[in-house]
């Protein structure tokens, strides 16, 4: 079959940077800030530096790693109609953004801190739209309790949507991590039924280079033995935390993904794990993340064909324009590099309703963003290349010179080959644009009023919440 797909990478340069990576576990290592972890790691064979809090791995137990780690996962989802599995066949699933710490509101447009009930309305927004498939906690709840800030966002996300949950933050350590598991088996049916269909994942991010926090790596091997998938979103800033180069800034993302994948594997063989990163060069005048750069959709690229070649699901990848406000707010050129990275081969790509370089967070945004998928999204459909496909009978029946609009062929065929574009979907993408905001707050505001979302039962929300009461209690907040 013939996909779209953009490849970056010759075989010998993924050779390289896979040799790079493998060099880099063996004489540099990785830092992990955790006794428990590091004399895991050392208990299966890596060097350990206790001094240091540095482990050596050896090539040997890196390929028993991918060798364990499941080539396929599926994304349970609260309304299974909305399961997904990983890997996609065509285009890529799409996420909405996360963590972000302030929204427009809906009424005035001003900004304002998020709170919980703005989360619930960003995942009930999501699960109504076809664009988005999985639900990330959009926006951090700055009216509740910081420190169980990941359970509380998991539990209004799974109340008010009913599709996949990746949860940002991952947890704080790793009974924040068990408790999160327990609540997710109390809407799934018990722990082997959220093994089967885990109904939320996390991201883990390792600090860029090559270092695993104390908490985070704690919750890492938690979530991996509870059966929850962990994306290991590598955060590799070339010329900051990683080299400036290209190829170095691939080889970091492949080693940080590598060590990661080390780590589930180790704490739980077989661990659902995705391969990710969310790489990007520094804008050398501000020092932030240049998600605009003419490189990065060529790091996603990369990122992604080194994680084929370990027949890892990926998210390494993006979608969203990231204006300042909502709208399309972009130059061609733009909005040209945000079209050209979900080809890059990802499984996922993640941002939809992103504003201000993930700062911030907009439910207009989020719906123009989903329109604006699903309108492209169908570039990535497979083709069936063969010799009956290729149509020579029907060319010597039709004639030179002559049409091929009457010919049955057409009839049968025309609308599993050609991709029909929805006018609705592309009357707003004029950029350098927010002439449409209006209009979609209209629709925001109606699909938050009319959409229904399945409910999950009175029992199971009282035990819910009295399990995140009981976790406040026994953390003393």
């Amino acid at each position: 079959m013939a996909i779209a797909r953009l490849k970056f990478l010759s075989k010998d340069e993924e050779e390289i940077v896979h040799e790079q990576s493998l060099k880099s576990l063996a004489t540099l290592g990785i830092m992990v800030k955790n006794d428990r972890v590091l004399k895991m790691l050392g208990d299966a064979g890596a060097t350990i530096d206790e001094s240091r809090s540095i482990a050596k791995i050896p090539e040997d137990m890196v390929n028993d790693a991918v060798k364990n780690a499941p080539k396929s996962i599926v994304l349970g989802a609260r309304n299974p109609k909305h399961d997904k599995k990983l890997p996609v066949e065509t285009y890529p699933l799409l996420t909405t953004t996360g963590l972000a710490v302030y929204t427009t509101d809906l009424e005035t447009g001003e900004k304002r801190p998020s709170t919980d009930a703005d989360l619930a309305n960003f995942s009930k927004l999501a699960d109504a739209l076809d664009g988005v498939d999985v639900n990330w906690t959009t926006v951090t709840a700055t009216d509740v309790n910081q420190e169980t800030l990941a359970i509380r966002s998991l539990w209004t996300a799974l109340k008010t949507g009913g599709k996949h949950v990746q949860v940002v933050p991952a947890a704080r350590d790793g009974k924040d991590a068990w408790k999160q598991a327990e609540l997710a088996a109390l809407v799934a049916g018990g722990e082997d039924e959220l093994r089967k269909r885990p109904l939320f994942s996390v991201i883990a991010c390792p600090i860029a280079p090559l270092t695993f926090d104390t908490g985070p790596v704690d919750a890492q091997v938690e979530f991996a033995k509870a059966g929850i998938p962990v994306v290991a979103m590598s955060m590799s800033l070339s010329g900051l935390s990683a080299p400036v180069t290209m190829a170095g800034t691939l080889v970091n993302i492949n080693t940080e993904n590598l060590a990661s994948l080390l780590i589930s594997q180790t704490a739980a063989a077989g661990a659902p794990f995705i391969y990710s990163s969310e790489s990007a060069p520094m804008d050398v005048k501000t020092g932030l993340m240049d998600y605009s750069s003419l490189m990065f959709p060529l790091i996603c690229a990369g990122a992604s064909q080194m994680a084929k070649r370990y027949r890892l699901p990926t998210m390494v990848a993006s979608w969203g324009v990231e204006t300042m406000s909502p709208g399309l707010l972009l130059p061609f050129s733009d909005v040209f590099l945000c079209a050209v990275s979900p080809l890059s081969g990802s499984d996922m790509i993640s941002g939809a309703g992103c504003i201000d370089s993930a700062k911030g967070a907009s439910l207009e945004q989020l719906v123009i963003d989903s329109y604006m998928w699903e309108d492209v999204r169908g570039m990535m459909k497979m083709y069936e290349v063969t010799e009956e496909t290729a149509a020579l009978k029907v060319v010597e029946e039709v004639g030179h010179g002559n049409s091929f609009l009457n010919h049955v062929h057409t009839a049968r065929n025309y609308k599993k080959e050609l991709i029909l574009r929805d006018p609705e979907k592309k009357k707003w993408q004029a950029t350098m644009s927010d002439k449409m905001v209006p209009e979609v707050r209209e629709l925001v505001q109606r699909i938050l009023k009319d959409h229904q979302v399945p409910s999950i039962d009175a029992d199971t929300l009282r035990k819910g919440d009295e399990l995140i009461a009981n976790y406040e209690k026994e953390l003393g907040v």
